[in-house]
């Protein structure tokens, strides 16, 4: 899960990162938190990085001038993301600015940490030979402790800093179960000036399926479901689904997160445009349609979607059992009324071609006959709107 720089400041916060004062301006200019004072920087909050440079980082000279920024910034798309609300912090001057990450590198099973002493927007130029990396087991103090060996080849004022804030960077990165905790820039003020480092920027990435064990993540998911949507779709439905076209012309009710994403880029090659990606983890349905239901109706939102393909491979599911319990959700979803085409493999086939087939569903056993149908469907489905035009 992607968060957004103000709800992952404020979980960082929890584990003692220090941070810029704040807070939360939504797109209809109501403030949620204590506005800071004097001169402030209006951030707009978008999935994805690359906002200064997309002009989504702006200055105001009080809180009226700062909600009227944050306003023009959520009023339209930045860099083809749509911006969410913007965070409205203090300005903090007179700070070096340091690049720190912390990042899961699964391939080799151990956190990388990377710092330079350049952070910033231009942190993308900056050469190999500017990083320092060091790796580290899965744990805070193992992690804490190649932060502050990497600090070691900073410039020598940046060197304390930096390693006091990875100790509680670390903390928070296992504490969330984050894949990505990445500060960019990391302010080192100047000896005099507070705890000695503020993290003025932040990027967080969190594992979905650790939900469960992190209660503040799932809170944070159920009280801004609205800014998370997959996430809380995951959450409450128990399934994955993402809109990746959304004007994509073939829903996809589909199982096992590799094959919805080969499907994928199956349909893309052949220049069809799937609407959404699904693992709807068949296994967990247990005789009941209502997560089909679920699906079926988030694809009922698709304004152009025109035919259902079903690709189920199964292993532990009997396919009878299914075909059974997708009839009840269509049945149940009746607004939903488009052609539908299934790819079927495993256990019970013979009895889910019995039950689909009485429905009207075509099924197949080879994926490849199955897309050729759905192509088909689509060329007839465009047949009969151009005779029904005046």
């Amino acid at each position: 899960m992607f968060l957004f720089e103000h709800d992952a400041k404020a979980l960082l916060e929890a584990f003692g990162v220090v941070v810029p004062a704040g807070c939360w301006v939504g797109p209809d200019g109501v403030v949620d938190g204590a506005m800071p004072t004097g001169a402030l920087i209006v951030k707009a909050q978008v999935a994805g990085g690359g906002r200064g440079k997309a002009g989504g980082i702006r200055r105001a000279a009080d809180a009226a001038a700062a909600v009227e920024v944050a306003q023009a910034l959520a009023a339209a798309p930045l860099a083809g993301l749509e911006v969410a609300g913007c965070r409205v912090e203090q300005v903090i001057a007179g700070a070096a600015e340091v690049y720190l990450s912390i990042t899961l590198d699964a391939t080799r099973a151990q956190v990388q940490v990377l710092l330079c002493d350049h952070g910033g927007v231009d942190i993308e130029s900056a050469g190999a030979d500017s990083l320092v990396r060091e790796w580290a087991a899965l744990d805070a103090a193992a992690i804490a402790g190649a932060v502050k060996r990497a600090a070691q080849r900073l410039v020598p004022a940046n060197r304390a800093a930096v390693a006091a804030a990875g100790e509680r960077l670390a903390a928070a990165f296992v504490g969330l179960d984050a894949q990505l905790v990445e500060i960019n820039p990391l302010f080192v003020l100047p000896d005099d000036e507070g705890p000695g480092w503020v993290a003025a920027d932040a990027k967080v990435i969190t594992d979905d399926n650790a939900l469960y064990r992190r209660p503040v993540l799932a809170a944070l998911v159920e009280r801004a479901a609205v800014r998370y949507p997959e996430a809380a779709r995951k959450w409450r439905h128990g399934c994955d689904y993402v809109v990746v076209d959304p004007q994509g012309e073939i829903a996809l009710l589909t199982t096992g997160a590799g094959l919805s994403m080969m499907l994928i880029d199956e349909l893309r090659a052949q220049g069809m445009r799937p609407y959404n990606f699904l693992d709807v983890r068949t296994g967990g349905l247990r005789g009941d349609p209502q997560r089909l239901v679920d699906v079926l109706g988030w694809m009922r939102e698709g304004a152009r979607v025109r035919v259902l393909l079903v690709n189920i491979f199964a292993g532990i599911t009997h396919l009878g059992e299914f075909a059974r319990l997708l009839v009840r959700a269509m049945d149940a979803v009746p607004g939903f009324a488009v052609p539908v085409v299934a790819r079927l493999a495993g256990p019970g086939f013979d009895e889910a071609v019995a039950v689909l087939g009485a429905r009207g569903v075509r099924v197949e056993r080879d994926l490849s006959r199955a897309i050729e149908t759905v192509r088909c469907e689509l060329a007839a489905g465009g047949a009969r709107a151009a005779e029904v035009q005046p």
